[in-house]
């Protein structure tokens, strides 16, 4: 039999896929790997810094460094088991090679430092290697240049020190300010080592080759440790490991903030205008990884989280704010540097102007965390509880106003979603006050406060016609699938209801499967969002229709199966061209995955 012909990943207008990029991090900074060996997006030191690499971002003047043979050839790649060391494998005609990657920490915590390590070993025959590294300009910002020093070669990229740092049977073939290219044959048995340290207006530790290319196996080490800690015994255990370690990526180390995913701009449909960036902290999407962290028993990154944030709102005042940069800063206004976007997806924005909006939803979201955090063994400080107080009263006066809801529209309404999250705040902040975890004082005003905001939502938001509740009060017959988020509301008001609501959600929002748009109307413009549907299969099993659940959640996995190739999830994916759109590691979509697989177990228990 002949040989298979070799085919190296194919780029589409200089771009790879949304949908087949793999992530390594260490809690402070995500690269983004494409299987071409390229690292196309890799924010240091820290994750929402201007980019090194952003050739995802820009084709053309984007910065990227990548490893892969000269040759043709086919690859295959994996994580370590319950571990963020990412393997690629290259196989060409003469032979094979193993790619082991890690931005690498220690078993006591992250470097003071970035390592970003690459690790190329020989497994069979003879393959040459081709190794380019070219610095990003932050869109013409800043321009990278090397200067020589005792300990090599060191790059300058504005404020940004870096050293390329490899084994000595890597032969470098151009070195100047613009780039680095190299190559290297590997033999069966060979080892060798790409390595690049990064830091940010501080000097910069020149580590022995040695210790570099150990501390990928103490990065593992760390991993498997951290997902051994771990106490979920439920449903689909393989998978809610792999997104366990899919939101580490996000919870940025350095404060305890946790990022909504490591990147900008990633459209949410293919050269349409929404395209956000999600490099900062929202108080929703942060309050729902701490709900899965305590479902897989991650106290210690629990209490960090709900700390940061706690305090984050506290040093800001009790007027929540959407979204907070990672050091517990206000988020920068959006601008929008002249890149030409994934695949020609205009505008590329820095910042995000959701941080001025009003989201009443927030309150429900702190409340409904703060009994999680307590119910998962924690003790509340009295400062903390203060402020979940106040924060109560601020909902008790503020829930009448119309807002910008879930989904960050500019149109201002009575969004059902944000008033079901209101009496959700309200309960929670009555059953904390009854268990004497925050001060009595006002527990009358937020029993009547609640029961107000019920009759409200009771008589302007459902609509007998569609059988529903509806997107907004006075909507007609829109919808929006963020309502399966407060199935505690329906168990708790009107069951019937919430579930005839659901049923309707799933014809007029789902594709023919359990994939659903985020709500009425958005179907040409943007993709299913993966939450969504994860979030349904939750609310079904909430709600006692635990076959339903198991179908919905075994669709769901069928339809992504083989569209992603290392399980790294985005925030949509659009079922007509089966392919992923938006930003990434998305941090609502792992954690709904992990929600819907502890629903199940509860059920089946």
């Amino acid at each position: 039999m002949k040989n298979p012909i070799l085919h190296s990943p194919v780029r589409e207008n200089g771009f790879a896929g949304l949908g087949d990029y793999a992530a390594i991090g260490e809690g402070r900074s995500v690269a983004l790997i494409a299987p071409d060996g390229a690292i196309d997006w890799w924010c240091a030191p820290n994750l929402d810094a201007k980019p090194l690499f952003d050739r995802l971002l820009d084709a053309g003047l984007g910065g990227y460094f990548q490893i892969a043979p000269s040759a043709p050839y086919q690859v295959s790649r994996r994580y370590r088991d319950n571990s963020n060391v990412l393997e690629t494998r290259f196989e060409t005609e003469s032979g094979t090679v193993l790619l082991t990657e890690s931005i690498n920490s220690t078993l006591a915590g992250r470097l003071p430092w970035c390592e970003l390590a690459r690790r190329i070993e020989g497994v069979t025959g003879e393959v040459e290697m081709a190794i380019t590294l070219r610095f990003g300009t932050a869109a013409e910002t800043r321009s990278p240049w090397v200067a020589d020093n005792e300990k090599g070669k060191v790059f300058h990229i504005a404020e940004i020190m870096a050293m390329f740092r490899t084994s000595d049977d890597i032969r470098i073939t151009q070195l100047d300010d613009d780039q680095v290219r190299a190559t290297l044959r590997t033999t069966a048995g060979s080892r060798s080592l790409c390595a690049l340290l990064v830091t940010e207006k501080e000097p910069l530790a020149v580590p022995p080759l040695e210790a570099i290319d150990q501390r990928i196996e103490t990065s593992h080490t760390g991993w498997t440790s951290w997902v051994e800690s771990l106490s979920y015994e439920g449903s689909y255990p393989a998978l809610v490991k792999r997104s366990a370690l899919s939101l580490k990526f996000l919870w940025y180390s350095p404060t305890g903030a946790l990022a909504a995913a490591a990147t900008t701009s990633l459209p949410e449909g293919i050269g349409g205008e929404k395209n956000y960036d999600y490099r900062y902290a929202w108080v929703r999407d942060a309050c729902l990884i701490i709900k899965a962290f305590v479902y897989i028993g991650a106290l210690e990154d629990c209490k960090a989280a709900f700390s940061w944030l706690s305090q984050t709102i506290m040093r800001h005042g009790v007027r929540l704010r959407a979204c907070y940069a990672l050091n517990g800063d206000e988020v920068p206004a959006e601008r929008y540097p002249p890149l030409s976007g994934y695949q020609n997806s205009q505008p590329v924005r820095v910042g995000n102007n959701a941080r001025d909006q009003l989201q009443l939803s927030m309150y429900g979201d702190m409340l409904v965390t703060a009994q999680r955090f307590i119910e998962a063994g924690h003790v509340l400080d009295i400062t903390t509880a203060r402020m979940l107080a106040e924060l109560a009263n601020c909902c008790a006066d503020h829930w009448r106003q119309k807002d910008c809801g879930i989904w960050e529209l500019p149109e201002l309404q009575h969004y059902t979603h944000s008033k079901m999250a209101c009496w959700m705040a309200l309960d929670r902040a009555v059953a904390l006050a009854e268990s004497q975890h925050v001060e009595p004082t006002w527990l009358g005003r937020w029993q009547r406060e609640r029961d107000r905001i019920r009759d409200w939502i009771e008589s302007h938001c459902w609509s007998e016609q569609k059988q529903a509740y509806l997107f907004y009060a006075g909507s007609d017959e829109r919808l929006d699938a963020s309502l399966t988020l407060v199935h505690s509301y329906g168990n708790a008001v009107n069951p019937q209801r919430m579930l005839a609501t659901y049923h309707t959600i799933q014809q007029a929002l789902g594709d023919g499967s359990a994939m659903l748009y985020r709500y009425s109307g958005v179907r040409q413009e943007e993709s299913t969002f993966l939450a969504c549907a994860f979030w349904l299969v939750e609310a079904w099993a909430k709600m006692g229709e635990v076959n339903r659940a198991e179908q919905a959640m075994q669709e769901i996995l069928d339809r992504l199966d083989g569209h992603g190739n290392v399980d790294i999830f985005n925030e949509m994916y659009d079922v007509r061209s089966q392919s992923w759109r938006g930003n990434m590691p998305q941090g609502l979509s792992h954690l709904a995955l992990i929600c819907a697989a502890q629903a199940l177990s509860e059920s089946q228990a």
